[in-house]
């Protein structure tokens, strides 16, 4: 025999539909509420929580925020229902994307989104690019956004900073849920940003570097501590004579030959070492050797006295 009972059919789920005033965070009576600002989540008045719960509402509670003047649209959670009954509470940025004034009315409804498997974020800023692992600083300041719409300028805090996303693009549709999901994310280039310019090659694919030039002249300048690479003093203060064309020409040639580290010596014969020295040229005159120091040597002289006359 069956038994019929009041809970045989299931009860058909009616929307939440609602219009209150918004107001900023900043509007908040208390303690400022900046885990209000970094993420994408209202406060609503206690009212709209037993509403909700003779309507069983599914749970995540997302709703469809919607300014009737603009046409703007936009989604997002529920963080808490404190706030004064007829008011709702907005973070700036969202109402910055509903053009919305203080005080001015808004329709909230209450609507099922699927789950997110992609997403795309413009940086509106060049500074975003000195995070140093933006994907990671996004995956935290996620955590606090129940769901993401395209089209949306979105704002994240890091590190003292507030950095401003456009979403480009959401999969499988313009609104998605991220709680609890695999989404892939991607980043274009944030705007403004141009791309530095590369070496044209030829043809061939090659970069357009002759390989008729010198390779010593491609090697990289050496970098840190080069032993002996200073200049040497006089210690009677006197500057280095100049040395001879023959010999500057002698010693260009040889610092043209010299040995540069990367750059094997194709001139090399088995069996003989080579040992590189910085010799000084002889001087163009040479100097007489000055004579051993002799006591009592030079002319003599005669005093001569006159004689007193007695």
């Amino acid at each position: 025999m069956f038994q019929f009972g009041f809970n045989m059919f299931h009860e058909i789920t009616r929307p939440f539909v609602m219009t209150y005033r918004c107001f900023s965070v900043s509007m908040l009576p208390g303690n400022e509420r900046q885990d209000v600002e970094r993420g994408g989540k209202i406060i609503m008045p206690p009212s709209a929580l037993e509403q909700l719960t003779r309507l069983s509402i599914e749970y995540p509670m997302i709703f469809k925020l919607t300014n009737k003047k603009t046409k703007r649209i936009t989604h997002c959670g529920v963080l808490e229902f404190v706030a004064d009954e007829g008011k709702v509470y907005l973070p700036h940025w969202m109402m910055a994307n509903l053009v919305l004034e203080e005080g001015a009315p808004i329709q909230i409804e209450s609507v099922s989104l699927p789950v997110a498997t992609f997403s795309k974020f413009q940086p509106l800023s060049e500074d975003f690019l000195d995070i140093t692992n933006p994907k990671a600083v996004l995956e935290n300041c996620l955590r606090n956004f129940s769901c993401l719409t395209t089209g949306d300028v979105i704002a994240i805090k890091y590190n003292s900073k507030v950095y401003e996303l456009c979403v480009l693009e959401t999969k499988p549709g313009n609104a998605v849920i991220i709680i609890e999901c695999d989404m892939n994310v991607e980043f274009a280039p944030p705007v403004g940003y141009k791309e530095e310019e590369h070496v044209p090659r030829s043809a061939d694919g090659s970069s357009g570097a002759s390989m008729d030039e010198d390779p010593a002249i491609m090697m990289p300048e050496p970098s840190g501590f080069i032993a002996f690479s200073g200049e040497g003093n006089r210690l009677d203060g006197k500057k280095k004579k100049l040395t001879s064309e023959s010999d500057s020409e002698s010693q260009n040639a040889q610092a043209r030959q010299s040995y540069v580290r990367g750059i094997p010596d194709y001139d090399f014969v088995i069996g003989t070492l080579r040992f590189i020295r910085n010799s000084r040229p002889p001087s163009a005159k040479e100097e007489t050797p000055a004579e051993p120091f002799q006591a009592f040597k030079g002319e003599g002289f005669t005093l001569r006295t006159a004689k007193s006359k007695n």
